[in-house]
């Protein structure tokens, strides 16, 4: 077990590594390529997704259905087209996230059907790259490590493992205000995860069940441009 532990997290290494290679490379030769294009505005920006707002008004924070979720972005622009940025990211998950709209996703919130037998914790610092390719419109992706905690119904620690998970996006950008200091974010994500380890076997029993992707997730991000 612990020889193969030690294979993920060296997977997990090189994976980061080759990312932010390849990202700083590509960086490097865009920047070099655009000197001559107008200088960028705002060089850094925050964003979160408004999607966290409502369940924080209208849910109690230790509801069974409460995702806990908290999620920041820092990123900085390269220039005009390029956008790097870092993700800090937690959320409690109480059934499986490999259960799509098709799936009834819903109905079985509702009739609580796919329950884990507590919740798992998974929190986490990655890493992002943005592309803009016309006007507003922008393509990102995202990889993001996770340190996964699993709790039973009386909130006590049953296990940990590990989880990289992945996130695609397309949205338009939308800046307001003066100097266009605000922006928000209408887009459409679609999510996958790999290297999911040590799930304990009730947990693994309704993940087992389900994808290890979650496709068109509909989002909202509201940001600030300094």
């Amino acid at each position: 077990m612990k020889r193969s532990r030690k294979v993920v997290y060296l997977m997990y290494l090189i994976a980061l590594i080759l990312i932010t290679g390849t990202i700083s490379a590509f960086a490097q030769e865009t920047m070099s390529a655009t000197r001559n294009e107008a200088p960028v505005t705002n060089k850094y920006r925050i964003s979160l997704p408004t999607i966290i707002l409502p369940q924080l008004a209208t849910t109690s924070w230790d509801d069974r259905t409460h995702t806990q979720h908290f999620e920041l972005h820092i990123k900085r622009n390269l220039d005009n087209k390029n956008i790097i940025g870092v993700k800090l990211a937690t959320w409690r998950l109480f059934q499986p996230m490999g259960i799509v709209w098709w799936d009834g996703l819903l109905d079985k919130i509702e009739t609580e059907s796919e329950f884990y037998p507590g919740h798992v914790r998974e929190s986490g610092i990655g890493i992002s790259y943005q592309r803009m390719l016309w006007k507003g419109l922008f393509t990102t992706v995202e990889v993001l490590p996770q340190y996964k905690t699993y709790l039973d119904l009386d909130n006590k620690k049953v296990g940990n493992g590990f989880k990289l998970y992945n996130s695609f996006h397309i949205g338009y950008n939308i800046p307001f205000g003066k100097n266009k200091q605000f922006f928000i974010e209408p887009q459409i994500h679609s999510q996958f995860w790999v290297f999911d380890t040590n799930t304990p076997d009730e947990f693994k029993a309704l993940d087992d069940k389900w994808r290890n992707y979650f496709l068109f997730e509909p989002n909202l991000y509201f940001g600030i441009n300094f």
